[in-house]
């Protein structure tokens, strides 16, 4: 007989009909005469009670069948009894594939705290709450290419080991081959990096940006989604050393028309998971964050706000408000910034442009007025900033002086500054990263848990 998923059999069952269900045990409870057993196979966040008549069945056999057992129950899928759900199983009988040791399984029926749970990653999965997460994070995942590929997006590989560093920030890690303890060395007592592996220092990627504009540059529109590293020692609730990035880069988009995709994209993103996620928003919008479901209706039912980086700065220096850290025209602009601006002035979400050139990177395009660049963040509520993104800088001349104000290495980014003098033409991109995306999509508070193994510093657990 064929296996039947719980989310199908709860979708549109057929009474009456003998099935096959497999899955873990949720919980058991039951007298000498009747067991009802509730079992989860994760397709969905909803269990399928099993119902076993204790007259048909030996109580050695159901002795093992406790929570996180693994158990295949065929019986009759008949309308149920009970409150609370609509159809059950019939058991006819119960096959146990594996035994859970009920001394030292973490996951008893009490709640327990995320910090524990994550200690116990490989099992957190089983929670309603991680598993409602890692379903909202696949559907998230579809709904990303299929909104690019809709669009006429081609998806591009860009490379995880690079020798270019795409934002300048340094905190890099490191790809080699070579004997940690003992490396070659040259005449200047530096490293040979000619002896390692790809003959010149590597890291792990930040960004496919700079990439991604190549692609851009002949293809029209791309877009990568992979996974980026910082070496940033940042232990707070939003870093994480690795993650993952969704960059559309466009051929002829002005800052305007990269403003445009950027809303019309995170709105996409929000109605398919109010739409193809609902039983796992209303548990979160229950068990985690009440507000969850207002947010993500009030962001899709709202225009985002545009205005100026100067404009902001304006708003937030005439606010009645003690900040922790000072605002001032040239300084960046921190996460209470930005949820004031969404949050309490704006009360929807904000796209803040035209940033000063001095806390923007190398490649973002520069203004008439000398001292600010094309530059947008996308601001949500809770979040801060989702999106970072800008039109880039084609001119070749302009590019180049900026290169080397900021004493950047030319020799390691010759290709990128030839796609300026080869047919060079406006283009813009942005970055979102996808672990801001989902917790803004579940409303858990802690970006370590929508990622299933999370790498912090200290922590490369699983």
């Amino acid at each position: 007989m064929e296996r039947k998923k719980v989310k199908e059999l709860l979708s549109g069952p057929v009474i009456g009909e003998e099935v096959l269900v497999k899955g873990w045990v949720r919980t058991r409870r039951g007298n000498k005469n009747i067991s009802f057993i509730a079992l989860n196979d994760g397709s969905t966040i909803n269990n399928i009670q099993v119902v076993a008549d204790m007259s048909r069945f030996d109580e050695s056999q159901l002795r093992d069948i406790t929570t996180g057992a693994c158990i295949a129950v065929t019986g009759i899928l008949v309308e149920s009894q009970g409150q609370g759900q609509n159809v059950e199983i019939n058991a006819n009988s119960i096959e146990l594939y594996g035994k859970c040791d009920q001394e030292t399984y973490p996951l008893q029926k009490k709640g327990h705290s995320m910090e524990f749970l994550r200690e116990h990653a490989h099992l957190r999965f089983r929670t309603n709450t991680f598993s409602a997460v890692f379903r909202i994070r696949h559907a998230m995942a579809f709904a990303i290419h299929k909104y690019f590929n809709d669009k006429g997006f081609f998806y591009l590989h860009t490379p995880i080991i690079t020798g270019s560093d795409a934002e300048g920030a340094g905190e890099m890690f490191r790809v080699t081959t070579l004997e940690p303890g003992n490396p070659p060395r040259n005449e200047q007592g530096e490293i040979d990096y000619t002896r390692d592996f790809f003959g010149k220092p590597t890291n792990l990627t930040v960004s496919g940006q700079l990439e991604g504009e190549l692609g851009a540059l002949a293809l029209g529109e791309i877009y990568t989604f992979g996974p980026t590293f910082r070496a940033e020692n940042s232990n707070t609730p939003r870093h994480l050393a690795e993650f993952w990035m969704i960059e559309p880069e466009m051929a002829f988009y002005d800052l305007k028309d990269n403003m445009d995709l950027a809303e019309d994209f995170l709105k996409y993103l929000i109605r398919y998971a109010l739409d193809n996620c609902s039983d796992d928003l209303k548990f979160l919008n229950s068990m985690i964050d009440k507000g969850l479901l207002e947010r993500l209706n009030f962001v899709v039912s709202n225009e985002f706000v545009r205005l100026t980086y100067t404009e902001a700065v304006g708003i937030l220096t005439s606010a009645s408000r003690k900040w922790e850290f000072p605002v001032g025209w040239g300084r960046d602009l921190q996460a209470e910034h930005e949820r004031y601006l969404v949050e309490e002035h704006f009360k929807r979400p904000v796209i803040l442009i035209n940033y000063p050139k001095e806390i923007k990177a190398f490649y973002m395009k520069q203004n008439d007025d000398g001292k600010t660049v094309k530059a947008m963040d996308v601001l949500f509520p809770g979040i801060g900033e989702i999106i970072g993104g800008s039109q880039r800088e084609e001119d070749y001349g302009k590019l180049m002086n900026r290169i080397q104000e900021l004493g950047l290495p030319e020799k390691d980014l010759w290709w990128y500054l030839e796609t300026r003098k080869f047919g060079t033409a406006p283009h813009s991109g942005f970055g979102l990263g996808f672990e801001r995306m989902i917790l803004f999509m579940t409303g858990m508070s802690n970006i370590r848990d929508v990622i299933p193994f999370p790498r912090t510093p200290r922590n490369a657990e699983f």
